[in-house]
């Protein structure tokens, strides 16, 4: 008997590229986030700020592949419709999301103080938490459509 091969979807292996991709933005802007500030916020928000516009652009590219007219959100609700407000929170959760990453390049594009950085860390530190929240939210979204496990990037 010939053994039986999978192929593997080429649509999952994109989706987990890109997922390790907002995971190194992600990280990326956490290192920024606890990068010493004292004495040199100009150059700590500067830092701050490329980590901000990378992950703002990774973002941009996770919310095009899931929410686009051939995203996963469309396929997820042919597949199995009744996920539908799983994939209607992940879709509000992108527009907050999104907002706050805007808020933050905001206020690391104006010349922050010394005492400005506290606020932005703690705005960073939440938004870090909205993206971890948010990415496992996904990750169980599409084991329950598809028992196919998206987390394991390195």
């Amino acid at each position: 008997m010939e053994p039986v091969v999978f192929s593997r979807d080429p649509g999952l292996d994109a989706l987990r590229r890109r997922r390790a991709e907002l995971r190194e933005s992600i990280g990326a802007l956490e290192q920024a986030l606890a990068a010493p500030a004292s004495g040199r916020v100009g150059a700590w928000a500067e830092r701050v700020h490329v980590a901000l516009v990378e992950l703002s652009a990774d973002l941009g590219e996770h919310i095009a592949i899931t929410e686009g007219p051939d995203g996963l959100h469309r396929d997820i609700l042919a597949t199995a419709p009744r996920l539908s407000n799983a994939v209607v929170r992940l879709t509000r959760e992108h527009a907050a999301i999104a907002g706050l990453v805007a808020d933050l390049l905001t206020r690391v594009s104006d010349p922050p103080t010394g005492d400005d950085v506290e606020a932005i860390r703690d705005l960073g530190t939440a938004l870090l938490g909205h993206l971890a929240r948010h990415r496992q939210r996904g990750a169980d979204l599409v084991y329950e459509a598809y028992q196919a496990d998206i987390g394991g990037e390195t």
